[in-house]
């Protein structure tokens, strides 16, 4: 079982990490970045994570700086993560047979760091996913874009390290509009973990730490979520915004509706993002529902266009 870490460190040391001169270029996305957002400060709170997920902004020179890093962290004596798909290739091999860069700190084996890409959003018919070569003095290597986490590049949190974190609710609508339906794709190495549950489980996860860290701080930060969705659904896929907005939450409903799926999501929260607190089954449905009513209803309502029917699957409850 991987151990407990703490976010405030790893930030630290990937900052030291990293040359100055590309730091405005870097936000840090997934466990990291929720770890810090929640728990930073608090010595009592920690997560488990194996990979810090890294990535390069703007598009137009993500593959410049991320080759700028590489070669730096290479030279630092950070080594590629060894596993199946970690030998890097040449000028022919094909982009998406070429690895990503995933670099553990040396004399660490406990987590590496994950080099992503922001995606091309003036391209209209941008890929879900897609892959840009890398070439090193030590091989070619691939930067892998998602499409969806162009939204994290709305509003991100400076840290005190001086590297930006993506926002909770940027990461969460993120993971609502890649997965608009639970699917059997299962994560490799693991115990028949669907992808979708851990990210659809993920949005539960980060909606239950903001809601926890509003009654902390007497903030309102959850009851926000909806209007930050839908001002940077407008902004960052402004030509589609309506018709995201409208799928968000087929994935979500689907998911709540199966036992076995919610469990399996909870499970994969309980090892990773809340490890420390132990969150119970009722409560991550209860939240999952809170979601639905205080988060994906109000989107769905701010596109909604009259005469065009209702939200489907849910009827919307009257307040």
């Amino acid at each position: 079982e991987m151990e407990l870490m703490s976010p405030d460190d790893v930030l630290a040391q990937i900052a030291s990490a990293l040359p100055h001169t590309c730091r405005d270029n870097v936000i840090i996305v997934g466990s990291l970045a929720a770890g810090f957002h929640f728990f930073s400060g608090d010595p009592e709170r920690a997560i488990r994570t194996k990979d810090v997920d890294c990535m390069f902004t703007p598009h137009a020179s993500a593959v410049t700086v991320a080759h700028q890093v590489t070669e730096q962290l290479f030279d630092a004596k950070w080594q590629q993560r060894q596993g199946s798909w970690s030998t890097p290739g040449d000028a022919s091999t094909p982009e998406d047979q070429l690895p990503l860069v995933r670099l553990a700190p040396p004399g660490q084996a406990q987590w590496f760091l994950e080099l992503l890409g922001a995606p091309d959003l003036q391209r209209p018919d941008s890929p879900a996913k897609a892959m840009h070569r890398i070439e090193t003095n030590r091989g070619h290597f691939a930067l892998c874009s998602f499409r969806y986490l162009g939204l994290v590049e709305w509003r991100p949190i400076l840290t005190e390290h001086g590297l930006r974190i993506a926002r909770p609710e940027m990461m969460a609508l993120a993971n609502l509009l890649h997965h608009p339906r639970v699917a059997p794709d299962l994560i490799s190495g693991t115990d028949g973990w669907k992808r979708s549950n851990k990210d659809l489980g993920r949005v539960l996860a980060l909606a239950w730490l903001t809601r926890e860290r509003d009654m902390r701080h007497d903030t309102e930060d959850l009851d926000r979520w909806a209007e930050h969705m839908t001002q940077a659904l407008r902004e960052r896929f402004p030509g589609e915004a309506q018709a995201l907005a409208t799928g968000a939450g087929t994935g979500l409903r689907q998911m709540l509706r199966s036992e076995r799926d919610l469990a399996q999501a909870l499970r994969i929260c309980n090892l990773g993002l809340l490890a420390s607190l132990e969150v119970g089954e009722s409560a991550f449905r209860a939240i999952g529902e809170q979601v639905l009513a205080e988060v994906v209803e109000p989107l769905e309502a701010a596109f909604h266009v009259p005469g065009e029917g209702s939200t489907p699957d849910r009827p919307r409850p009257h307040r």
